[in-house]
């Protein structure tokens, strides 16, 4: 197993608009449940904000989360607050918005329309304890609303509410249609060995051209997007075996990558599985094990 005193900061490093992060972060959505948001068995929240705390101590500097990543028994937001407020100066806490849902009984309702956005700015700052947002993700559902959201997001940073606006679930077109409202710093989309978007080589290029990081998540999970025990490809388990590392660690060296721009934020409730995905900051695959993966699917 890939393992010993390896940081993040052995990822290398991106900007995020005026903020350097090491490019392996994490996520945060599986700090209220094993299976996130709600599914799966709840999580104790001091178990989580020692997972946090333990990653920012691997260097970790960069942290994805979401005003509706909770469960019965905990709120990502909170978890971290907890864990790390006052925040370190170089820590970036990314956050989403667009996905309605209750914050009392966690049901799911409509999308939030741009006039809606500023309530989700509000509640992130608000549970994080923070005056302002370094990045704020608009999370697109295939809706054609894209530049007026990026337009909304930025008025509120206008107002001194957030710095930065980054963008999850979109194409490369909507990325461009972005970018000439407002500066575009991150894209977020679903992308793992085996799981990628039919346009991610498209969305991908878009990033590197303009400059903006491309932010995968379900790196990890792949296929079963909420996880499983067992990797359900041989040829990952291949490659890991003769690296001597984990398939988890083997499926965030491939997303590392994919680009200097390329990031990858893998999250876990665990300390021991934390440990070992910053561990894969340092793991080298050779060609042949890029292609290989990259023929999944």
């Amino acid at each position: 197993m890939v393992s010993g005193t390896t940081t993040a900061a052995a990822a290398g490093t991106w900007v995020l608009g005026d903020r350097t992060v090491n490019r392996l972060g994490f996520g945060a959505m599986r700090l209220t449940g094993t299976g996130g948001m709600g599914s799966g068995q709840d999580r104790d929240p001091e178990q989580s904000a020692a997972v946090v705390r333990r990653a920012v101590d691997l260097g970790v500097n960069h942290i994805d989360t979401a005003g509706f990543y909770f469960s019965r028994s905990a709120r990502a937001n909170a978890v971290i607050r907890a864990a790390l407020a006052p925040y370190p100066d170089d820590l970036t806490i990314v956050t989403k918005v667009g996905p309605g849902r209750d914050l009392e009984t966690g049901e799911w309702g409509d999308w939030a329309e741009p006039d809606d956005l500023r309530a989700h700015v509000e509640h992130n700052l608000e549970s994080l304890g923070l005056d302002r947002l370094p990045v704020v993700n608009y999370r697109s559902n295939g809706r054609d609303d894209v530049p007026a959201a990026v337009a909304a997001l930025a008025r509120l940073g206008e107002e001194g509410l957030l710095d930065h606006v980054g963008l999850s679930n979109v194409n490369a077109e909507v990325l461009g249609q972005a970018r000439a409202v407002a500066p575009v710093v991150c894209v977020q989309n679903r992308h793992a060995p085996g799981y990628e978007r039919s346009d991610a080589a498209e969305v991908l290029a878009a990033c590197a051209e303009a400059g903006v990081a491309f932010v995968s998540f379900f790196t990890v999970a792949g296929q079963a997007r909420e996880g499983t025990a067992q990797e359900q490809y041989d040829v990952v388990q291949q490659i890991a075996d003769a690296h001597e590392a984990t398939p988890a660690q083997v499926r965030i060296a491939w997303t590392l990558a994919l680009g200097p721009h390329a990031l990858a934020i893998p999250g876990t409730g665990d300390v021991g599985h934390l440990e070992q995905n910053v561990a894969a900051a340092s793991l080298r695959l050779t060609d042949e094990d890029l292609t290989r993966l990259s023929r999944l699917g």
